[in-house]
């Protein structure tokens, strides 16, 4: 069966490729390589002996994503991860977030309802509950308003799935996911961010590798227990291997709703420092940090309540912080030879 990836070769769509063709679909990895590398084709080749075939496309271009269609019109789902995803960088420039992640959304929506099965995984967020009330976060929390603008397009993007879903053949599950981390266990492929990192573990990495300076703590003084803020870190392969759960969930009609919503985490939170501290002892490395003043839409805490993708999906988050940064260091020593 083939499946469409959007934004197949970045961090999490890569992983998500791999373990797609572990289960033996045919994958269609969509990228424009803003954010990616043509290379990362090989490493998936070397973990999984077979490459994806690959379309260069932009999806804001919207007669190149017809024509897409028009070529792939066997398509039996589509896992959509293509989109900017940077709190700090969607508050400096809001209107290149809103062209990215909610036109490129509306062109492939526009495509996939027109396909006999339109069956479609959203790459969703934990920032649409903006700071939440009450930990840990379960799926019935409100959606608080949007922090960030990058924040508001998940928000968005998840109405425009329901709006579409109540009046055409469209079957959805919204995967709202907390922070990914980490890389495959063979250092293959990995987090690959172009220019300065916008996320913690590989600003981390690479900092202790000698590529940055130091790292900076975005504010000490936060209400958590050592002033920093607290996050629940996905290993990025339990991730990877939700979406494939959820796609199957689509595929067999076993969704119980036309749209589905998951939390995917590890229903652990685990704050800036505690992070530092567990990667120096994986690493072996003192890390240079300095405290700086907080960074703007950053909320305190966020940690996922899992009950509902362990019971409902069948899926469970199995790799703790340590061993995440343990495969993050081992991809940042593999990319510095």
């Amino acid at each position: 069966m083939k499946i469409v990836v959007t934004g197949g070769l970045g961090f999490i769509g890569s992983h998500t490729v791999v373990e797609l063709q572990n289960e033996g679909f045919d994958v269609v990895a969509i990228d424009n390589l803003s954010n990616s590398s043509e290379d990362v084709l090989e490493g998936i080749y070397n973990i999984t002996g077979k490459k994806p075939i690959f379309e260069k496309l932009d999806l804001r271009d919207k007669a190149s994503v017809q024509n897409f269609f028009k070529k792939y019109n066997d398509t039996v789902g589509v896992i959509h991860f293509a989109a900017s995803k940077a709190v700090g960088e969607s508050v400096e420039n809001p209107l290149l977030y809103y062209e990215n992640n909610i036109n490129s959304l509306v062109y492939l929506l526009q495509e996939l309802k027109e396909l006999p099965k339109a069956n479609f995984i959203f790459s969703s967020s934990c920032t649409v509950y903006g700071q939440a009330v009450a930990m840990p976060i379960t799926e019935n929390a409100s959606v608080q308003p949007a922090m960030s603008p990058y924040g508001n397009t998940k928000q968005i993007g998840e109405e425009i799935i329901q709006d579409v879903a109540k009046v055409t053949n469209l079957n959805s599950i919204l995967l709202r996911y907390f922070n990914p981390i980490g890389a495959h266990p063979s250092a293959e492929i990995g987090e690959l961010p172009l220019g300065i990192p916008q996320n913690l573990v590989p600003f981390i990495t690479q900092t202790a590798i000698g590529l940055r300076e130091k790292l900076s703590v975005y504010g000490d003084d936060y209400p958590t227990p050592d002033g920093t803020c607290v996050r629940d870190y996905i290993h990025v392969v339990d991730l990877a291997k939700a979406h494939v759960i959820a796609l199957q969930r689509l595929l067999n009609r076993h969704n119980l709703e036309k749209v589905e919503t998951f939390n995917l985490g590890t229903g652990t939170g685990s704050s800036v420092m505690e992070v530092i501290t567990a990667f120096e002892k994986v690493s072996g490395k003192k890390l240079a940090y300095k405290i700086v003043g907080r960074r703007e839409g950053d909320v305190v805490s966020a940690y996922a309540n899992t009950d509902k993708a362990n019971t409902v999906l069948g899926w469970k988050a199995h790799s703790a912080l340590e061993e995440s940064l343990a495969t993050a260091w081992k991809w940042e020593q593999k990319l510095r030879g």
